[in-house]
């Protein structure tokens, strides 16, 4: 069964830190990448990071806060979040497509539930 799982969300205070993970099943990761994509309330869900087999990352938020990472033998694709603001609070995707990394959501056809990120004093 194909499915991604996210986990490691939850509230933080600003200038705290996160990793997130997504966990995939079923899914053969040599020839899929993985990308991170975070919806915030009231605005349509927007890139953040992807990653591919070979560990080339392409980076869509680019404050230098972000870093995506995989561990194959755990078939797990991380994303680490440092300095976080109250602008980082959405809920975070992972999500997965055919070999080549692309920034807008319709381009991936496999989706996790999504893990909630709070920033807040």
């Amino acid at each position: 069964q194909l499915q991604l799982v996210e986990s490691g969300g939850g509230l933080v205070q600003p200038g705290g830190s996160l990793r997130l993970s997504c966990v995939a099943s079923g899914l053969n990761l040599d020839t899929n990448v993985i990308m991170w994509f975070r919806q915030a309330p009231g605005k349509e869900r927007e890139g953040v990071s992807c990653i591919r087999h070979n560990g080339f990352v392409t980076k869509y938020e680019e404050s230098g806060r972000f870093t995506i990472s995989r561990d194959n033998a755990k078939n797990t694709v991380y994303l680490q979040m440092n300095n976080l603001k109250p602008e980082d609070t959405g809920v975070y995707y992972c999500a997965a497509r055919d070999y080549v990394c692309l920034g807008f959501p319709s381009a991936y056809n496999l989706w996790g539930q999504g893990t909630q990120v709070t920033v807040s004093s």
